[in-house]
């Protein structure tokens, strides 16, 4: 039998894919370290529980498949019918019995990545619909992805650190937080800048200047931690601040 492969041929693309697969497998593995028990315990985010997590990955993969179908047959397929469906889902998904919910995880992630790999090339530029109402290309569905399972397989609280997710993806990661900052005008006062490069994001004239390694600037300005950043003004130390919200 001949292997199938992605459709895609764009270079940019096929990496981004390769690192929202990568980060699935991540998530994957730090997820199956964890035992049925255990997927009762709480995760980083206030209110949600690990299961809450494994659900909101599962249904994600779901919700980013319909975007995919609808680049491919040009049918409107939202991912969601509203944010109230979406949270409701979650919700009846973290009551699932734990080898349900693995196999929601387990199933949607392949059926996913078979939606993309399926998706001939000149669908990618086809223009999809998010749950936030942003009109953008199915290419998006690759980040859009990416983001998620990084991100969230250190909210599942085993291990996994902002460290353990690649460069790149950090990288992307804070540009979208602190143009959403910039966006909102919430950033006003405020410079971000990341140790040992020349990043920086947010105001140039800023009385504070929040500073530290990419892991720890990312892992701050998504609202999880501030333990490996500083804050300053006008050269003093001062405690850190709470990041603007993000979403």
């Amino acid at each position: 039998m001949v292997a199938r492969h992605d459709l895609a041929t764009d270079p940019g693309l096929q990496e981004q894919l390769l690192q929202a697969r990568r980060g699935t497998a991540f998530f994957a593995r730090k997820l199956n370290e964890l035992s049925d028990a255990e997927l009762d315990g709480e995760s980083l985010l206030p209110g949600w529980t690990r299961r809450h997590v494994a659900a909101h990955i599962g249904y994600n993969a779901r919700a980013l498949a319909r975007l995919i179908e609808w680049a491919a047959t040009g049918v409107e397929t939202p991912m969601y019918p509203s944010v109230a469906v979406r949270d409701e889902e979650i919700e009846f998904g973290a009551t699932l019995p734990p080898i349900a919910l693995r196999n929601l995880f387990d199933h949607s992630a392949v059926h996913l990545s078979v939606e993309w790999r399926d998706l001939p090339d000149d669908a990618w530029r086809h223009t999809v619909r998010t749950i936030q109402g942003r009109e953008v290309p199915a290419s998006e569905t690759a980040w859009m992805r990416s983001r998620e399972v990084w991100v969230h397989a250190v909210d599942l609280a085993n291990g996994a650190t902002f460290a353990d997710i690649p460069t790149p993806v950090l990288e992307r990661l804070l540009k979208d937080i602190t143009g959403a900052w910039q966006a909102r005008g919430t950033d006003a006062g405020l410079l971000v800048t990341v140790s040992g490069t020349e990043l920086a994001f947010g105001d140039p004239d800023a009385a504070v200047v929040v500073a530290g390694p990419l892991p720890d600037v990312v892992e701050w300005a998504t609202g999880r931690g501030n333990s490996g950043v500083t804050a300053s003004e006008a050269g003093r130390r001062e405690p850190v601040p709470s990041p603007p919200a993000w979403i």
